[in-house]
């Protein structure tokens, strides 16, 4: 029975063209926005290069000093100060690293030209927490930061552009603003969408032309808490809030309360996003990120009742012979679903085919600078999930009406 009406479906799609088109151009495009954009989403937020340790790691990315008598409060990355006095004296942890919150603009030049390039600034365990791909050469060690040697690792791109194609640079020396740095490594590139991570240049934070000395929490840091396993990781979260709740205020003339967060990934990146202190934005995020799903699935999905109705009005005699000859309403519901959900997977598939086109484009076009966007088997899931709900919710509503009409009525409307 399936099968048969698998082929009537195949049939329908040749009948009326336009309802085709309009059909399969709203199916598509709809789910190739959608797939473009969970494939972004993925690319953001997953674990991916150099960042595949996420399972096991907490971020602090921010701390709140706030007044709650004036309504006051200042916001921003935490310093290098509180890593050092505070987090990484941790016990729980296995690793802690830090590292500027975002790149800052240096420069350098190739004989006349200028190279205007992204410099963060480190400590040594940040090589160990995160899992870079070292073309040639090694990280600069604890000692060089400690020692403040002018040591840089630099990226694949950084050395095409300052040395030529195909020329080893470790050993040899960078000049960035003014200054000599000797390259200790190079490595592969990452995506500037991972803020966090992406850099053309990285030097120890002993270079950073701040005061280390500051005592504020607030600075230009963020830091990775790393746990041995995933399972160490409510227990890290634990010891860091108990650590937090003592942490003395560093004027507390000015600011009553501090808001500090270990958050994983997710949880960070939508806390600076939304700015949710005391509470999990991922909830609020969620909800906000369903609404527009529903919402934006919703317009094509009533165009497609609609078209539908018309196509099922066409084949009222066919409805009418069919119930003559004692088919019954569920059946006949089951086969418009079928058919229904069958053209959708049709325009599923080209909405792949377009998703895959798109993503290819953004990949070479520098739109995303090293970006790495993919069709991976978590999109792909979510394009088949929602192929399965676009046909049946555009599906379930033609076919019932359709299966109430009377015989003689549908024998009519045929003529």
């Amino acid at each position: 029975m399936l099968i048969n009406y698998l082929k009537i479906a195949w049939k329908v799609l040749g009948r009326n063209r336009f309802f085709t088109f309009i059909s399969l151009f709203g199916i598509s495009f709809t789910l190739m926005i959608l797939l473009v954009i969970t494939s972004f989403l993925s690319h953001l937020l997953g674990e991916n290069y150099p960042e595949d340790k996420r399972d096991r790691s907490l971020y602090v990315m921010r701390s709140v000093m706030r007044n709650t008598k004036q309504n006051g409060q200042m916001t921003g990355p935490i310093s290098a100060y509180f890593v050092i006095n505070y987090l990484k004296k941790m016990q729980t942890p296995e690793k802690v690293a830090f590292m500027s919150f975002v790149p800052n603009n240096v420069n350098t030049f190739v004989g006349n030209k200028k190279l205007s390039l992204f410099a963060k600034y480190t400590d040594a365990e940040f090589w160990n927490v995160l899992n870079f791909r070292f073309i040639e050469g090694k990280p600069y060690q604890t000692n060089q930061v400690t020692n403040s040697e002018k040591v840089v690792v630099i990226t694949e791109d950084t050395r095409r552009q300052y040395f030529g194609e195909g020329v080893s640079a470790v050993g040899k020396y960078i000049n960035i603003n003014n200054e000599s740095y000797r390259i200790s490594g190079v490595v592969k590139e990452v995506p500037i969408t991972r803020i966090h991570v992406s850099s053309d240049v990285y030097m120890p934070y002993t270079h950073d032309k701040i005061n280390l000395k500051n005592l504020e929490y607030n600075g230009r840091y963020c830091a990775i808490l790393l746990a041995s396993t995933s399972a160490d990781v409510p227990k890290m979260r634990a010891e860091f809030d108990n650590m937090a709740a003592k942490l003395p205020l560093p004027d507390p003339k000015s600011f009553d309360k501090l808001i500090i967060h270990a958050d994983d990934f997710i949880d960070g990146m939508l806390r600076n996003f939304t700015g949710i202190d005391e509470e999990s934005p991922r909830d609020y995020f969620m909800r906000i990120g369903a609404i527009f799903a529903f919402l934006f699935m919703l317009l094509p999905a009533v165009n497609l009742i609609n078209v539908n109705i018309s196509r099922i009005l066409e084949r009222s005699s066919e409805i009418g012979v069919r119930k003559a000859f004692g088919a019954s309403s569920p059946h006949l519901v089951l086969q418009f679903i079928v058919e229904n959900i069958a053209i959708t997977f049709i325009g599923g598939l080209i909405g792949f085919v377009g998703a895959g086109l798109v993503v290819y484009i953004i990949n070479n076009s520098g739109l995303i600078p090293y970006g790495d966007l993919t069709i991976n088997f978590t999109v792909l899931a979510t394009g088949l999930t929602l192929c399965l709900l676009f046909g049946v919710l555009s599906g379930v509503y033609p076919a019932f009406r359709m299966s109430r009409l009377h015989i003689v009525k549908a024998l009519k409307a045929g003529e």
